[in-house]
């Protein structure tokens, strides 16, 4: 159902092509909720295919396509630029982009093969790493600026399950979401109280997107987390409700709109990364 809760914002959605990914479901419920929203994906097919499904949704203005590869810093501050130049601000912007040695066609599709640390190729892992770490970091930095200047803006990064991060033969990609999850924790911290704040939304576990093997059979995939359970808390983390909300992640598997929001962030949100260790590290003292 089309609202109006963020008529008037401008958001830049990574990874947005995908016709069963992350990304499409962001995008259609951020227009939906009246948001006008810039598309980068590098995949131009993909991209018209979903650009076509939105505008049929939200008329021919509400998105802007960028064939883009966030791995190049220039082709992120380009992104912003052009954004504003499209649309006259950037109020958010949703780092979803992602991707898997097998997504990349750097390993092989195998289901269930467990690949160790020292068989993943260089090229592989710097790949993977670029997209998933290093491309949200030139896309944070770029669009940051023009939040802070405005003292008002949202960065939504889309990580994974905690022990996905961890978990073995899940390297480069559970690694590579474990840093970009850190770099949220480290911006919220940062921008505590310019008005801008940096937030972690992540599905909660195994997602049914292209990044799944294709060699997967489709009992098991359709058992896993559909993606559109994104487009809630994705809709609130952009508005203005979600003021004050910073360095915090949401398991978006359990929003539940039902609940009040006091409930259902209960329910729902924890801060991001890993400060429930504590502080561990020895320092040095004057004595």
């Amino acid at each position: 159902m089309a609202t109006s809760q963020l008529q008037g914002k401008v958001v830049l959605v990574t990874g947005a092509g995908s016709p069963i990914g992350i990304g499409r479901h962001l995008t259609m419920a951020l227009v939906g909720a009246g948001a006008r929203v810039a598309m980068l994906d590098r995949n131009s097919e993909w991209l018209d295919q979903t650009v076509a499904e939105a505008r049929a949704a939200g008329g021919s203005d509400c998105v802007f396509p960028i064939v883009a590869d966030i791995t190049d810093s220039g082709a992120a501050e380009h992104a912003v630029q052009s954004t504003i130049e499209r649309f006259g601000a950037l109020h958010a912007l949703f780092n979803n982009a992602g991707t898997s040695p097998t997504a990349e066609g750097l390993m092989p599709d195998v289901r269930g093969q467990v690949t160790n640390f020292w068989d993943i190729t260089p090229e592989a892992w710097l790949r993977v790493v670029a997209v998933n770490f290093t491309g949200a970091f030139f896309m944070s930095r770029a669009a940051v600026k023009p939040m802070l200047a405005q003292k008002w803006g949202r960065i939504v990064s889309v990580t994974t399950s905690l022990d996905t991060m961890y978990r073995k033969g899940n390297a480069p990609y559970g690694p590579s979401k474990a840093g970009h999850e850190a770099l949220v924790a480290t911006m919220g911290q940062e921008l505590e109280g310019t008005g801008v704040t940096a937030n972690v939304l992540t599905p909660g576990g195994g997602t049914n997107t292209n990044l799944i093997p294709k060699s997967t059979p489709d009992g098991y995939r359709n058992a896993l987390i559909k993606p559109d359970v994104m487009r809630a808390p994705a809709v609130w983390l952009a508005s203005g409700e979600s003021d004050g909300f910073n360095g915090r992640r949401i398991i978006a598997a359990r929003w539940d709109e039902k609940l009040p929001m006091r409930e259902r962030l209960e329910k729902a949100a924890a801060p991001a990364a890993w400060p429930q260790l504590g502080t561990q590290s020895v320092r040095p003292t004057n004595d």
